[in-house]
């Protein structure tokens, strides 16, 4: 599948001062999704997907969140939550001009779409949230981030160090997901921590009573056997929001290694969204 890539930057200012984001273009038009990857990765983990969509005719663009892949990576804690993380898409959305967007994401990225739709509703189109992080993840979560926490915080040395072994790896030589948990590795120890500490303690999803007021269409995926991300936290979203339809993955790595069949789904609803008529709108509103 051939279709256009762009690279570009857009700036937002916030209590850490003006930040650098970038992020990649697919295709083109005026059919817009936005993709949001998980904690502690980049947004390369989603340009499969991207070109899928773009393929068919949506205009797909792929973010690094504040903290994350090229991104600026500031030490402050206090600048990363899936609020600021929802306003860095809504900053997205006017830097390229588009009034609406189907937003997607996976676990953080899947929340970080659900607090945009929050934010600005009259600005998502749809949502497609992979394997949501909300109430019974929170056990499993901090058994899984808060020990990166102290690593970061108290021996740096080891985040720096994983650093300094992966980076010189060139991703083209390696399996493509082999490259996205090399990039994971590429971390630097004082904004991984501030990235996991405000995350911890910041707004880390919109509560169920603001799920529940969503009222655009939503693709829920969720994965059995993760516990970190729970199927019963996909099955609670897709129950909560009015316009869902779930989607259960085989496994955790069904959209990793053999991701025809949930490609098929996320083009499927993309494409629906976008020939929505005014008429589901109102009915929405």
């Amino acid at each position: 599948m051939l279709v256009s890539e762009r690279i570009g930057q857009f700036f937002v200012e916030g209590d850490s001062g003006r930040d650098r984001l970038e992020f990649t273009e697919y295709g083109a038009g005026d059919a817009w999704v936005v993709l949001v990857h998980g904690q502690l990765m980049n947004r390369r983990m989603h340009a499969p997907l991207a070109r899928r969509l773009a393929a068919e005719g949506l205009h797909v663009v792929t973010l690094d969140l504040l903290g994350h892949g090229r991104s600026d990576r500031p030490a402050d804690p206090l600048v990363y939550s899936v609020t600021a993380f929802a306003e860095q898409v809504v900053a997205l959305l006017d830097h390229l001009g588009a009034a609406q967007a189907v937003v997607g994401g996976t676990s953080i990225g899947a929340n970080t779409a659900l607090e945009t739709a929050v934010l600005a509703p009259d600005r998502v189109r749809g949502l497609i949230c992979e394997m949501p992080v909300l109430d019974n993840a929170v056990e499993a979560g901090i058994v899984t981030f808060a020990p990166l926490l102290m690593a970061a915080r108290f021996l740096p040395f080891t985040v720096n160090t994983a650093r300094r072994l992966t980076r010189p790896v060139p991703r083209g030589i390696v399996p493509f997901w082999a490259g996205i948990a090399l990039d994971s590795l590429d971390q630097r120890a004082d904004a991984l921590a501030a990235v996991v500490h405000g995350l911890f303690f910041g707004r880390l999803a919109p509560p169920s009573k603001d799920r529940r007021r969503i009222r655009v269409p939503a693709l829920v995926v969720g994965h059995p056997a993760d516990p970190v991300h729970p199927a019963a936290d996909a099955a609670m979203l897709a129950g909560e929001l009015p316009q869902s339809t779930f989607v259960k993955a085989r496994s955790i790595l069904e959209w990793r290694v053999a991701p025809e069949r949930l490609d098929r789904a996320a083009v499927g609803f993309a494409l629906g969204c976008w020939r929505t008529t005014g008429r589901r709108r109102r009915t929405g509103a």
